[in-house]
């Protein structure tokens, strides 16, 4: 039989044994050495007295025991506020670890290859890479350019249009000289960039050579109408309307070159000219 002194020296000793309710097995403490459940009681981690589950601090030695409270905000502590995050990223870590492992080991699996990028009609990629102009002459290397400028200025992509004018503008200027088609496509180059006397400039260059040169008419046409000059629009206009069939006829490598412009030409001068 234990004497209240034996309890007493029990007590003292930290000798608070009880048995686990899930095992079985001898038990001292707040949880079970043998399997790690939770026993009944709350003990003090420093005598191991059982003390009351709402006690903050033990009766007999008076060492802290957390209480209900505090073990909330500890816990909470853990897992919320600015642990959080770092919960939830290493929650999702692991499931992409698993998920991609689970690939890898898939018989067949293999990772496909990058993409290869998209060239664009006139040379270069859709990313904006220029075209390799190393191996090309001045002209074939200033068309290019053109080309590629006039495509995104077509669609409406200002911004590669813009990338590329200045190399476009600069690689006709290595050019020269150039010929009559050669000029149209820089008098077409510097309106667009909004040069638009040096549009003109270009244009009255083929008109000194041959005056009746429809695409030259054109050119400096329009761009004395943006240039709000529209006299001098109007006498380039009346001039191409007057010389179209006659200049359509000579069958010039330009005017075939660009026959979606030579082509409806004549009705681009009359629409204007009946407005004036």
């Amino acid at each position: 039989m234990t004497t209240s002194l034996q309890r007493d020296e029990q007590m003292s000793t930290g000798d608070k044994t009880s048995r686990c309710t899930d095992c079985g097995k001898p038990a001292t403490g707040n949880f079970c050495q043998e399997c790690g459940a939770q026993l009944g009681g709350n003990f003090c981690n420093q005598c191991g007295v059982e003390v009351a589950l709402d006690a903050s601090f033990c009766n007999k030695c008076g060492a802290s025991v957390g209480g209900p409270g505090r073990r909330k905000a500890a816990a909470a502590a853990v897992v919320g506020g600015n642990n959080l995050p770092w919960w939830i990223a290493g929650a999702a870590m692991f499931v992409l670890i698993i998920v991609v492992g689970v690939n890898a080991v898939q018989p067949g699996a293999t990772i496909p290859p990058p993409a290869p990028p998209v060239g664009d009609p006139v040379g270069g990629t859709a990313t904006g890479s220029p075209p390799d102009l190393s191996s090309m002459s001045p002209r074939e290397a200033a068309d290019r350019l053109f080309n590629r400028v006039m495509t995104a200025e077509s669609s409406g992509d200002i911004g590669q249009a813009q990338q590329f004018m200045p190399m476009a503008l600069a690689a006709y200027e290595r050019a020269r000289p150039l010929d009559h088609d050669g000029l149209y496509h820089l008098s077409v180059l510097n309106r667009v960039a909004m040069n638009l006397e040096e549009s003109i400039a270009n244009a009255a260059e083929v008109l000194a050579q041959d005056s009746d040169h429809l695409l030259a008419l054109a050119a400096a046409a329009q761009a004395a109408t943006e240039l709000g000059r529209l006299d001098e629009a109007e006498a380039y206009y009346r001039t191409l309307v007057e010389v179209y069939d006659v200049e359509m006829a000579t069958q010039k490598p330009e005017y075939l070159d660009h026959s979606g412009i030579t082509n409806d030409l004549r009705n681009i001068a009359e629409d204007f000219l009946a407005d004036r």
